[in-house]
């Protein structure tokens, strides 16, 4: 019995060292934290080095390490991870859109890189840091201030360049030592800082152990977490032996966010596309696409099908009766039409786009659309000079219906590349409201898609025909000119 009683309070002893960093702070429970002696770098006499070993939430277990010396007072705080290199690196994306944002805690390894877009500012790697995001940028500030009085001599040009983008971040995190000279003086005032700009902070760490808090969990609408697939020359920087067989997959991780670099159609800033694979049950792959432009506001989202190009096209039909047919999943590809008979809908393929939503968010769509982009009112609608209701009004109420399923409805979508879909609620079973037709697609079908003059056999030979047989093809055979002995001049 007594063996058996003290094997899980000697397991559970390791665990115990690992506490949450709010204890440490708040002062609750008995925090264990270990002292060293060691060698001051600046005086090289003896300080003391303390390592406090913490969870962070949401995050992984750390170790923080302070060291002061009372010689000569040099104090250093560094952070370690506990935890093993990240089989993927990690971007933390924070829109910081007000001054409490400021004080979101950050873990930085001593592999992150801190960007931001908007001050074109890149903090290269350096030594491992548990802060917050004023902090960071307080101690950019002090750093690009040190050696400003020497570029100004120098370099004037650069200096110029550097007090321009600290006066910038001034604004964000204000200098609080000419602050309070000022307060001291006869005219202090007691005004609130001013509004703060808005600006974009990234963590980009290839070993995966760099962190930001959020607010309110992981369901933080300014915060967000992408991870990615290193190469070959991220994995040197680490120590880590490349995997070139990887590198032959288009998608190494079935969770993997691939990004590119594009510009913004509207205010022509730079901005980064995302772009990942989702499985669809019982249908097949399709490739989501997302634009965001920080400067500008635009966004843009599409859908792509994944695979290759079906042999038949493929008609849909589903007999809306509740509004629990509202909520099935839909995708709607570029190339596919949809039709409801019964209020006279025809929406001809290429509107919208790709849409992958629900019923009742594309019929939502196809309202707002109709109601906002067409002239459905004033002087253009059918009969308003009579003060009768338009065909475009009446329409719309007849749509309106349809979405709040006050009558019965047919939706019929028709992709001639049989990438569209309607979920199956009874899926693996057969769904009573849901048809699927396949059938050949028409010639005229597929010289649309361009699929007529496709060739995917022998592609890469070409037969030329040369000389006379090329002429006689065309078409164009001409006499041979007469060789009179005279120079031919042609222009």
């Amino acid at each position: 019995m007594s063996a058996t009683n003290d094997t899980p309070a000697a397991a559970q002893a390791p665990e115990s060292q690992w506490r949450p960093i709010g204890e440490a702070v708040t002062g609750a429970g008995d925090v264990p934290v270990e002292v060293i002696e060691s060698l001051c770098m600046n005086c090289h006499e003896n300080g003391e080095t303390r390592m406090l070993l913490t969870v962070i939430p949401y995050f992984r277990e750390v170790i923080v390490v302070s060291f002061r010396c009372e010689h000569c007072g040099h104090s250093n705080n560094e952070i370690q991870s506990a935890g093993q290199i990240q089989p993927l690196g990690a971007i933390y994306t924070v829109k910081c859109t007000d001054r409490d944002d400021l004080d979101r805690q950050l873990v930085k390894s001593e592999h992150c890189t801190i960007s931001i877009p908007e001050y074109q500012l890149t903090i290269p790697a350096g030594r491992g840091q548990f802060t917050t995001v004023e902090g960071v940028l307080a101690d950019t500030v002090r750093d690009l201030e040190h050696d400003q009085p020497l570029r100004k001599i120098q370099h004037p040009e650069l200096h110029d360049k550097i007090a321009e983008l600290v006066a910038k971040l001034r604004q964000i995190v204000p200098d609080t030592d000419k602050d309070d000279d000022e307060e001291q003086g006869p005219t202090a005032s007691t005004s609130t800082p001013p509004p703060m700009p808005t600006f974009t902070l990234k963590l980009d760490d290839i070993s995966g152990n760099s962190f930001v808090e959020t607010r309110g969990g992981l369901q933080d609408s300014k915060w967000s977490k992408r991870e990615y697939g290193r190469d070959k020359q991220q994995d040197e920087q680490l120590g880590l032996q490349h995997d070139e067989a990887q590198d032959k997959a288009t998608s190494h991780y079935a969770e993997e966010v691939l990004s590119f670099p594009g510009v913004c159609s509207l205010c022509g800033s730079e901005l980064e596309t995302l772009m990942k694979k989702v499985t669809i049950p019982h249908f097949k792959d399709i490739i989501l696409m997302s634009t965001n432009c920080h400067d500008c506001g635009y966004r843009d989202n599409e859908v792509k099908s994944g695979g290759a190009i079906a042999d038949k096209g493929r008609r849909i039909t589903l007999k809306v009766e509740d509004s629990d047919d509202l909520s099935r999943d839909i995708l709607k590809s570029e190339t596919a039409g949809l039709t409801i008979p019964e209020i006279d809908l025809e929406l001809n393929p290429g509107t919208l786009g790709g849409r992958f939503t629900t019923l009742e968010g594309l019929l939502q769509q196809v309202y707002e659309e109709l109601d906002e982009k067409v002239f459905a009112r004033g002087d253009s609608s059918v009969a308003a000079a009579a003060g009768e209701d338009s065909e475009m009004a009446r329409f719309l109420g007849d749509l309106k219906k349809a979405m709040n399923v006050e009558i019965k409805f047919t939706v019929v979508l028709d992709d001639p590349l049989a990438n569209s879909y309607i979920q199956n609620t009874w899926a693996p079973d057969p769904d009573p409201g849901l048809t699927e037709e396949d059938y050949e697609r028409s010639h005229e079908q597929n010289e649309e898609l361009g699929l007529n003059d496709m060739k995917t056999e022998n592609y890469g030979h070409v037969d030329v025909i040369e000389g006379a047989e090329a002429e006689q093809q065309d078409g164009s055979t001409k006499p041979a000119p007469q060789d009179d002995g005279k120079p031919i001049v042609q222009a």
